[in-house]
């Protein structure tokens, strides 16, 4: 019996070791303190730990509890919504969302809602026909304008190139909000442009190592691409490792990102990348406890809060 017991003993723990790493989670909790929690894609993204940086100091300032959570990998939904499940149980006060899935985190909106607990939604908005077809709703949307920031990208790439030039793009995940409306604002700008072509457009899921491989092929199918889009810095900067390894000139192709990591942002002042389009997670991630305390205190918080969003260049990076 004893020898059973211990096998059960180590079981659960290597299943729990297995389970743990998977999400990232923080947590300050104080006993009388209304609790929020901020849910990211992925805590393994320099984005989203800028965010959490910005929702821990304003829940320091208000003396908010704070829990961070969030899947492994921006691309795995269900997890996320299994958190986000986990959350309600727990009877949270509020959620603040960056979902991975703007269509498949609806129905635990919708659980949410039902049992009075609030959603915040920060960064990639939440499918809005879907939202009103469950009858689901989020009380506010914090994030920057994507569709702004990819026209601003591609305004850049078509006046780098004089208005005439082959153009790729890395996507992020396809039917992604984030993705969609950054691509949406990039073609938008380039079609302004008769000279432009884009030769190929295709997905590395946000992330570095297949923006490596996703860029890498494309440079043997596309000798003559003069330049690329990634729809965020970690894809960008694998295509700047891809550009690498060809053995091509970082001059003979100009690269331009998306969020103003600060790994990219070196590597425009070293002028490996071009640009990046710059957001504000920070801010985002302050504003969405802020509003979240507002909105706990009875406070009306406005439908849409806008965060700046601006282009950086090697000219501009100083300021």
């Amino acid at each position: 019996m004893k020898s059973k017991n211990i096998y059960q003993i180590t079981a659960f723990v290597i299943i729990l070791g297995l389970i743990l790493p998977m999400w990232g989670c923080y947590s300050e909790e104080f006993p009388g303190r209304p609790t929020v929690a901020l849910v990211v894609k992925t805590l393994n993204n320099p984005f989203f730990n800028d965010m959490q940086e910005g929702a821990e100091d304003m829940a320091r300032e208000l003396e908010i509890n704070l829990i961070v959570q969030a899947a492994e990998r921006e691309v795995d939904v269900e997890q996320q919504v299994q958190i986000v499940e986990n959350l309600i149980q727990r009877r949270v006060d509020a959620i603040l969302l960056t979902p991975s899935g703007s269509r498949e985190v609806v129905p635990v909106i919708s659980r949410a809602n039902r049992v009075g607990i609030p959603i915040i939604n920060l960064d990639t908005r939440v499918d809005p026909d879907l939202l009103a077809r469950d009858n689901a709703e989020v009380a506010t949307f914090i994030g920057s304008d994507n569709y702004e920031g990819g026209y601003l990208a591609g305004r850049y790439v078509a006046e780098q190139l004089n208005g005439s030039g082959k153009v790729a793009i890395l996507e992020g995940i396809p039917g992604h909000e984030t993705a969609d409306s950054r691509q949406s604002g990039f073609r938008d700008a380039l079609s302004e442009f008769e000279g432009i072509e884009i030769v190929t457009s295709q997905t590395a899921n946000w992330e570095r190592s297949l923006g490596y491989n996703v860029f890498e092929n494309i440079l043997q199918s596309y000798s003559d691409v003069q330049a690329v889009f990634a729809a965020n810095d970690l894809m960008a900067l694998g295509a700047v490792e891809a550009i690498s390894s060809s053995g091509r000139s970082y001059d003979d192709i100009i690269v331009v990102g998306f969020d103003a990591h600060s790994e990219a942002v070196e590597a425009v002042r070293r002028g490996t990348m071009n640009a990046t389009i710059a957001q504000n997670p920070y801010e985002i991630g302050r504003a969405g406890v802020e509003y979240a305390y507002k909105l706990l205190n009875g406070e009306e918080i406005p439908q849409d809060i806008t965060i700046e969003i601006k282009l950086i260049t090697k000219e501009t990076i100083e300021d």
